[in-house]
């Protein structure tokens, strides 16, 4: 009931975030387009993300957190909070030299990221002064993460779930806030992500106050480094800095290899894994951090039952919500992108390339939910080297089907080779956790799971048959007024909530009176 309330809390603001990502992308769509200068601002907003998860999401927090909520158990109050300032005070310092030294090499850095830029008519000049431009935004968005890492070890996920939001209402309102000033829509764009990056450490830093912790920096450096907690911390993020490193590494080839596609490529596929994100931020994310913490304190605790049973249930959750998710993009892709993004500079040929990504992408969605369900068993026990081994042969793997698919189908050949990365993730975390004893696929879950797929392909079916029917009744009702798009839509995603609901009931896939007794003891307490 724990995970499912903190799964509850943040995937409920994460939602939230993700549909003003989605109002944010339509600015972005109409604004930008799909052409060379959307591609040029979409590789100066990815550039500090490729290193978020070194430092923020990824290897940092994974090692940090779990640290944390142990000391939080074993130890007082103002001890966890010593050693949390202090490790705040090491990864800001580190941050800190990075950001100078790569806003220094950025000219020479953004050809190596976008070689399509120079073969495909890219405009590197543009880029490479956007990225400066955003490049900071990695130093505030880590202390971002690491201030979410704090709040959730003492179970506030909300708050931290609602920092994104300011990204978002910060990129739409950039387009009018800068107009005054005569600035382009791409130069506003990046500015208004490096002001998103403070205003998220206040918000944050206001909730840590109202919980009355306070992080006092400490400036004797040579003093944190020699601290046991400090060199336990970074033992165990090495391997998590060598694995995000290796998806860091993913991602750049995906970059470097979509850049020569063509122009737009960079775009197509961009608008399609924020489409991707929806469910993968809302169930993916909300499973894992919450997760987390709680499975560190079980196993801590000395709990190997119930840490089992928290881990069943994360997983159940992550099917229930990915898998009916990922077959409604898939009959959904083309009528979202058009009624989503087809509009201003974004036309029917991007609305067609995108839908073709995000299909794609949606068969692998399951897969990366359930990793993102199974990563933090590693984590909760201080195993932060066999991800990093499984991420290898990841990248691997990605690097192989994308040189082979891109060629026959382009950007979408790789976003396909993501998805057989993914698979190939997943049963490398299956089989890990069952070799080790920490965990392994129940016969009830197993059954469970196979009840959710059934229930998924029908309400599919289900959909496919009303599309085709709103098609011969109106005539190619994506090419209608929005006045009858919009309910046609609606009564689409309406038709498949409740097919699901129904065949989820009826073949025993949804458990409604587990989850209603979860909701009325929440509500009651």
């Amino acid at each position: 009931m724990s995970l499912f309330k903190s799964i509850a809390a943040f995937g409920g603001i994460t939602l939230i975030s993700r549909i003003t990502g989605f109002v944010r992308d339509m600015f972005l769509a109409n604004f930008l387009g799909a052409g060379i200068v959307s591609d040029a601002f979409f590789v100066a907003f990815k550039l500090p993300n490729l290193f978020r998860n070194l430092f923020a999401e990824g290897a940092f927090t994974s090692a940090f957190v779990p640290m944390l909520s142990h000391k939080l158990v074993s130890e007082d109050k103002e001890n966890a909070l010593r050693f949390a300032a202090r490790a705040i005070s090491i990864l800001a310092f580190i941050l800190f030299l990075l950001v100078l030294f790569m806003e220094i090499i950025m000219p020479w850095l953004i050809p190596l990221l976008a070689p399509g830029f120079i073969t495909k008519g890219g405009d590197i000049k543009l880029a490479t002064e956007l990225s400066r431009i955003t490049f900071p935004f990695l130093f505030f968005v880590s202390i971002v993460a690491f201030q979410s890492g704090v709040l959730n070890s003492f179970g506030r996920f909300a708050a931290p779930a609602a920092a994104s939001i300011i990204l978002n209402l910060m990129m739409i309102a950039a387009v009018f806030m800068f107009i005054p000033f005569n600035i382009a829509p791409a130069y506003s764009m990046a500015w208004s992500v490096l002001l998103a990056g403070i205003l998220e450490i206040l918000w944050l830093g206001y909730f840590l106050r109202r919980e009355g912790i306070r992080l006092r920096p400490d400036f004797h450096l040579p003093n944190i480094i020699r601290n046991p907690d400090i060199k336990t911390l970074f033992r165990r993020i090495t391997p998590g800095i060598l694995g995000a490193g290796v998806y860091q590494i993913n991602m750049v080839v995906d970059t470097i290899l979509v850049s020569l596609v063509g122009a737009g490529a960079i775009s197509w596929l961009y608008y399609a894994n924020r489409l991707q994100q929806l469910p993968l931020g809302v169930v993916g994310a909300s499973i894992s951090v919450a997760l987390l913490p709680i499975l560190s304190r079980q196993i801590k605790a000395g709990e190997p039952a119930q840490a089992e049973h928290t881990q069943n249930k994360a997983v159940e959750y992550g099917a229930l919500l990915s898998v009916p998710a990922a077959v409604a993009l898939i009959v959904l892709a083309e009528p979202i992108i058009n009624i989503l993004f087809q509009h201003g500079r974004f036309g029917a040929f991007e609305t067609q390339m995108t839908s073709q990504a995000v299909i794609a992408y949606s068969v692998g969605l399951p897969f990366y939910v359930i990793v993102k369900a199974l990563t933090p068993n590693f984590f909760a026990r201080g195993d932060t080297r066999t991800p990093v081994k499984y991420s290898i042969v990841v990248l691997i793997t990605n690097l192989i089907f994308s040189l082979l698919l891109i060629k026959p189908f382009g950007h979408v050949g790789i976003a396909s080779a993501t998805t057989i990365a993914a698979l190939v993730s997943l049963y490398q975390y299956c089989h890990g956790l069952k070799k080790r004893g920490y965990w392994s696929f129940s016969h009830q879950l197993t059954v469970k799971i196979v009840k959710i797929i059934a229930s998924s392909l029908i309400m599919g079916a289900i959909l496919m048959i009303c599309q085709y029917g709103a098609d011969a009744y109106f005539g190619n009702w994506l090419a209608k007024p929005y006045l009858i798009k919009i309910p046609v839509f609606a009564t689409l995603c309406f038709i498949s909530l409740a097919s699901f609901a129904i065949m989820a009931k009826l073949t025993g896939a949804l458990d409604i009176m587990e989850i209603a007794a979860i909701l009325f003891k929440k509500g009651k307490r």
